[in-house]
């Protein structure tokens, strides 16, 4: 779990509603027409800009933020340089032996026991990479798309509240609910993007880049295993991906 967007998350929801609290009741900022106006505009946005099963996939992405982990860049490294030590010494068929619970680093290891070429290698893992990123940025665009649309119908929100409002203006009892709604609509939109798909969408951009960085360690490592490279040349090689803090494996 990502702590670090759950501590977020909840400490801007208690800080809000702390807020909220101490001038009033929270039932103040509940409004049935600015909910569905925000959060329904929003959503049939989504189906306009996306196809139905991004749509419907955006809760698994949202899930991604708070309990997505990527490998350790470091222990990769170590991992790769172990088995560039073990194909030096042994060959590079001795890898069969080797097992990831990464999916993409056991492919790499499949394609160098079965004595692809380096280029061959190298075009097939960039592919899926650049197919990765792909993906990613479809997942990241619906958050983006949320964070677009939100404020924008909370404007729509506004506007139509102060149009009913003076609209029956000679009516004093329907200043109020059209006021209301004019504000809160304005807040709803405000909130859930600055609360939580702009966040999302940036903290699912962060994990997508370091597991893009994990992937191109594995693809430079293995190519370096096929083309003999010697495993502290490959070392030195591999270790540029990290910041200088974290180069020391001692």
């Amino acid at each position: 779990m990502d702590f670090a967007t759950v501590i977020g998350f909840v400490f801007g929801l208690v800080l809000m509603v702390a807020a909220i609290l101490l001038g009033g009741q929270l039932t103040m900022f509940v409004d049935i027409p600015s909910i569905l106006i925000v959060f329904g505009g929003t959503i049939a946005t989504l189906f306009i800009r996306h196809r139905m099963k991004d749509v419907f996939g955006a809760f698994g992405i949202l899930m991604k933020a708070f309990f997505f982990k990527p490998n350790d860049v470091q222990q990769v490294i170590i991992q790769i340089v172990e088995m560039a030590t073990l194909a030096r010494k042994a060959g590079v068929l001795a890898l069969e032996k080797v097992k990831s619970e990464d999916v993409f680093m056991q492919k790499a290891i499949n394609h160098c026991v079965d004595g692809v070429d380096p280029a061959y290698l190298e075009d097939i893992l960039v592919k899926e990479l650049s197919y990765q990123k792909d993906r990613h940025r479809n997942g990241v665009g619906i958050f983006e798309g949320i964070a677009e649309s939100a404020p924008a119908f909370g404007m729509l929100g506004t506007i139509i509240g102060l149009v009913q409002m003076l609209v029956h203006l000679e009516d004093p009892s329907t200043i109020g609910p059209g006021l209301a709604m004019a504000l809160i609509s304005i807040f709803y939109g405000i909130l859930i993007a600055n609360l939580v798909a702009l966040p999302i969408s940036y903290k699912l951009m962060s994990f997508s880049k370091d597991e893009q960085m994990v992937r191109q360690v594995i693809i430079d490592g293995m190519i370096g295993i096929l083309k003999g490279i010697r495993p502290n040349m490959l070392m030195d090689s591999l270790v540029a991906a990290l910041p200088p803090a974290q180069r020391n494996f001692e």
